[in-house]
């Protein structure tokens, strides 16, 4: 059975992390089919939107240290966990999101959490340190000190505690968690396709960028307002009634 399952619902795709035997531990396999659905989300105008999550009782448990000595490719899910996708990836946790489990889910826009489960960077505890974006990304996230204390004590936080902090934009009951992610990745795909992946980039540009920088940066976005989106969008409201996107 595949280690990336994919399921398309409308303008949106469902993407499964499938290793729930090893907790979804990346290997090579699993780092190659994410990264082939996250292409196939960035590169088909047909899709607005993407939901990742895992089978079992974890989301993703990190590196699969079996697979790395023994040489298995997973460079290119570490190309993705930096450079993320540029459209919208919401993230829905039904278990614990642990080391670059977290790390994969901190690459997420949004993230949908069951309560009770755990989020941690443990590394340190085992002689390493994060090295997957969490310490870059944490802070932002969590604030400063919170961040601060899971990379080096290696607690884990709560999903509650996510909340509360901002990493976590949805609290659900346990087994509500996809539910909730696909609901909203549903209302985010009765926006113009073009205008929220620009949308979703200019938001993460605008946290490591100066004014000016980002001004600079904005511009490359305007050839938007020329798509055909941005001419059905004004249309379809004058007309009253719901605007047929193509992504283009």
């Amino acid at each position: 059975m595949s280690a990336v399952l994919t399921e398309r619902r409308d303008r949106v795709l469902l993407v499964t992390l499938n290793r729930p035997d090893a907790m979804n531990a990346i290997n090579g396999e699993l780092s190659h089919g994410l990264v082939a659905a996250m292409d196939e989300l960035d590169s088909d105008a047909g899709l607005t939107a993407a939901v990742l999550t895992g089978t079992g009782r974890g989301f993703c448990a990190g590196m699969d240290l079996k697979a790395f000595a023994a040489g298995e490719d997973i460079g290119p899910m570490m190309e993705f966990i930096k450079n993320g996708s540029k459209k919208p990836l919401i993230g829905a946790l039904e278990g614990f999101a642990l080391a670059g489990g977290l790390e994969l889910a901190l690459t997420c826009d949004l993230l949908v959490a069951a309560k009770g489960i755990k989020m941690g960077i443990p590394e340190v505890n085992v002689g390493l340190f994060a090295a997957g974006g969490g310490l870059q990304r944490l802070p932002s996230r969590v604030g400063y000190a919170r961040a601060m204390e899971m990379a080096i004590t290696a607690d884990p936080i709560t999903s509650e505690e996510a909340f509360e902090a901002g990493m976590v934009s949805r609290l659900v009951e346990p087994g509500e968690a996809v539910d909730a992610a696909v609901a909203l990745a549903e209302r985010v795909s009765k926006n113009a396709p073009l205008a929220v992946s620009a949308s979703k980039q200019l938001i993460k540009a605008a946290v490591d960028k100066t004014e000016e920088e980002f001004w600079e940066y904005q511009n490359s976005f305007f050839h938007i307002f020329g798509s055909n989106d941005a001419k059905e969008g004004p249309k379809a409201f004058a007309e009253k009634r719901p605007p047929e996107w193509t992504g283009t």
